[in-house]
């Protein structure tokens, strides 16, 4: 999976420009504080170049997780030394330590690729939350939201740099391949590259089901931070 942003993530940042980062934090936090007001400590899973981090890392004690070091190299550039960043795969690793909170967010759950990784993954945050801790997960679209043979388009145009990526959606498979390509303008030249992540697609039950299977009911926001939806669990005491 560490290579599925083989060339693109120096332009993550970018081409993501039009994410509204700030009123998803509000968000996040407020789901957060409604089931544990006193959350001193959070566990970014999957966190990129930090975006989220950086605006929560201002209400929490933040630490990050990503499998890909160009990734996190870009977050610490961000972010600074006092946040603590880890290469690691969101399906197995052990920081040996417990969180308050663990979210994983912007569908990044999605790289799970099949249900059992998915279940594999959903544990392994519960883990690293503490007795009380809330683990929230963004999801990725589910089979019934999915349409097959849609076009999708991202433009960017700013002074020194152009951007278009583009994807054609294929059937509803799990896991399947989608292929982003790119054409980038920059002042050194204009390049052309693919890439194609392998992702999976679950439905609501498989969610609810992964969380369970960690001994955690959750509850499911429709809506979540941008709209596709958000689960939250609490461990136990």
């Amino acid at each position: 999976m560490a290579d599925m942003f083989r060339r693109s993530q120096r332009f993550y940042d970018a081409i993501y420009s039009w994410k509204d980062y700030p009123a998803e934090a509000e968000r996040i936090d407020a789901a957060i504080r409604s089931r544990r007001p006193g959350a001193e400590t959070l566990l970014d899973v999957a966190c990129g170049t930090g975006k989220h981090l950086e605006l929560l890392g201002d209400r929490y004690r933040a630490e990050g997780v990503d499998l890909d070091p160009e990734m996190l190299e870009i977050a610490g550039a961000r972010l600074g030394p006092g946040v603590p960043l880890h290469v690691r795969d969101m399906r197995d690793f052990d920081l040996g330590r417990e969180f308050d909170v663990v979210t994983c967010l912007f569908s990044s759950i999605g790289y799970a690729r099949t249900e059992d990784d998915l279940r594999r993954a959903v544990g392994t945050l519960v883990r690293h939350a503490g007795p009380g801790g809330v683990v929230l997960v963004e999801p990725w679209f589910t089979p019934d939201q999915w349409e097959p043979r849609h076009l999708s388009a991202i433009f960017v145009d700013e002074p020194d740099l152009k951007i278009a990526r583009l994807a054609l959606s294929g059937a509803v498979t799990t896991p399947m391949t989608m292929t982003f390509h790119y054409l980038v303008g920059t002042g050194d030249g204009i390049e052309h590259f693919t890439e194609d992540h392998e992702v999976g697609m679950f439905t609501h039950q498989q969610y609810v089901d992964a969380f369970r299977a960690a001994g955690i009911e959750p509850e499911h926001d429709p809506a979540g931070p941008m709209g596709r939806g958000l689960y939250v669990g609490v461990r136990p005491w």
